[in-house]
């Protein structure tokens, strides 16, 4: 979290931010000292869903709301929490909107069915390579996958438990969305390797809502045998 004698930070955009799981990360991201600035195809929606977010406990950062394409002008960072439908039609009208921009892709493509939801087939092998592909000056990096909307949005939810899977191609982009992860949940991010691993990743979520449901909870990912850190992740620079 920022301090007083921390240098300013530069907004967070949220592209798709009035949706749950934006909603919820940009909430988290805006307790943790980080402006926000959530994205819509409507500013309208957006400044509404910022208002809410702003009247919940422990925000201690500004949080606004603009059309997509001006959210994701203003940051430095840009979160994709989209649906996957239309995934590539919107990422292409962003494009030059986001050109060397850090882009964190939490987009699982998910089906539906009479037997329950599926990972769909991404012909580019997963949403984030997608995006990889649409935006190539992007840095390009899939986290936030398997975190519950509901607690994300919940002030009293301790997410310190939960791990933060982490994939990417660019080390230092990958460093800089472990830190933020970090930061929205109080627990670990961890390196779980190259963007191609988003393809295991996004529709793994499949599998949580399955359980979510048989089980009338709220699961998460939580590694095992692996060291405990021995200091504290450095803080975000957004």
């Amino acid at each position: 979290m920022a301090t007083p004698d921390s240098p300013p930070r530069t907004p967070v955009a949220v592209v798709g931010g009035t949706g749950p799981q934006g909603k919820g990360i940009a909430y988290r991201l805006a307790r943790a000292g980080h402006p926000v600035i959530l994205g819509s195809r409507d500013a309208g929606r957006a400044a509404a869903a910022a208002a809410e977010l702003c009247a919940l406990p422990g925000v201690t950062a500004p949080v606004s709301g603009a059309a997509n394409e001006d959210a994701a002008r203003a940051a430095g960072t840009v979160l994709l929490a989209v649906p996957y439908q239309g995934h590539a039609e919107l990422i292409g009208s962003l494009a030059a909107a986001l050109d060397g921009k850090l882009l964190i892709s939490c987009v699982n493509p998910l089906g539906f069915d009479r037997h329950g939801p599926y990972g769909l087939a991404v012909e580019a092998g997963s949403a984030a390579e997608e995006a990889a592909a649409l935006v190539p000056t992007a840095s390009v990096v899939g986290a936030f996958h398997h975190l519950a909307a509901p607690l994300l949005l919940d002030p009293e939810a301790d997410l310190s438990h939960e791990d933060v899977l982490v994939c990417g191609d660019d080390t230092e982009a990958k460093a800089r969305v472990a830190a933020l992860a970090a930061e929205v949940t109080g627990g670990r991010a961890l390196d779980a390797g190259r963007l191609r691993l988003a393809r295991q990743l996004e529709p793994l979520t499949a599998v949580l809502i399955s359980v979510n449901k048989r089980y009338r909870t709220r699961s998460g990912i939580s590694l095992t045998g692996l060291p405990v850190p021995t200091a504290a992740p450095k803080e975000a620079v957004a």
